[in-house]
């Protein structure tokens, strides 16, 4: 008897886990933001905005100390190679979204510049323009690297080839008339690539990413090092020739030590597949606007104060997600 009623309470227990487990996972949905390695500033932003926007089931109302984000919506910040790997995991399906370079997203979405002669990517969408990224190029202060052109046989790091500052780097070598061949190319990233230049095993690195960047901070307190600045004839001929770069400088003490200087930089944007839902992205772009996101990325990190609603469409040049459009125009940021 003791026996009977015991299977026949595990079966009860089993079965009435498994209709919760059901309930639960019908409640629940995913997210994933693809941002780029944890030692610079997309992958701090990208866990900044998947707070924001997320609110599993049990959370407290919004305004009484919850969260505002999307009922139900689990959101998460993906650690990977930078924009050109988000923008393929985009179209391939295995992430939901992420943060790309303005530049590398319309290059892949009309299959021109740096993607010509590789299929367009033309079920990329944008979600929101969030932040500008400066384009770093880190030397030791003794070095006697002070332009790109004294780059040329140098060892240098150009980060790996899936992420967006590989992808510029290549760009500004070749409007300063050198190309990779002139170098000594190395493909680090992150740690591994300030650690390198700290330890000598470099000569220069190459980030892209909104100031200050907590690499180059940590690197800056350890060592003594300069900015190169990235300006005059290059900058200029690599600005006329690609519209979504732009001269703009880097202030003094943003890092410990360093001077200002003149450099060039591109925009950060979130970008999505035409092939989510039109509701959820609406969702998502409403909750990343709201007064209790602004909070958040207020005091969230150092860019959050310059992603702002004004800032939302600036420099976009791929066409907008249906959900997002919706939001937009309904806060009157489009007609």
């Amino acid at each position: 008897m003791f026996k009977k009623l015991f299977r026949t309470f595990a079966v009860f227990l089993f079965l009435s886990g498994s209709f919760l487990g059901k309930a639960i996972s019908n409640e629940l949905t995913f997210f994933t933001i693809g941002t780029g390695g944890t030692a610079y500033t997309y992958y701090p932003v990208g866990g900044m905005i998947a707070n924001a926007i997320s609110k599993p089931p049990g959370s407290r109302e919004c305004g009484k100390g919850g969260s505002c984000g999307v009922d139900g919506l689990i959101a998460s910040a993906v650690s990977s190679r930078g924009s050109v790997d988000n923008v393929n995991a985009i179209i391939s399906g295995l992430r939901n979204s992420g943060f790309a370079q303005s530049d590398v997203a319309y290059w892949a979405y009309t299959g021109t510049g740096t993607m010509e002669g590789k299929e367009p990517a033309k079920d990329l969408r944008t979600i929101a323009a969030l932040f500008q990224e400066h384009i770093h190029l880190v030397a030791l202060k003794k070095s006697n690297i002070n332009s790109v052109k004294d780059l040329k046989g140098k060892r240098v790091s150009l980060d790996e080839p899936g992420s967006g500052t590989y992808v510029d780097a290549k760009l500004i070598l070749e409007s300063n008339g050198l190309s990779t061949n002139d170098v000594k190319a190395e493909a680090l990233k992150g740690k591994a690539a300030t650690d390198a230049l700290r330890n000598g095993k470099v000569d220069a690195i190459f980030v892209v990413a909104g100031y200050p960047t907590g690499a180059i901070v940590e690197l800056a307190s350890a060592v003594d090092i300069k900015l190169v600045p990235i300006d005059g004839a290059g900058a200029k001929a690599l600005t006329s020739k690609y519209g979504f770069f732009s001269e703009s400088p880097i202030p003094s003490g943003t890092y410990e030590g360093v001077d200002a200087v003149n450099t060039v930089a591109v925009g950060a944007q979130w970008f999505t597949s035409a092939k989510e839902d039109t509701d959820l992205i609406y969702k998502i772009t409403k909750a990343l606007w709201n007064k209790e996101s602004r909070k958040l990325m207020d005091v969230g990190h150092a860019k959050g104060k310059t992603i702002t609603p004004d800032t939302a469409l600036s420099g976009v040049g791929v066409p907008l997600h249906p959900g997002a459009e919706k939001f937009y125009k309904e806060a009157g940021l489009i007609k």
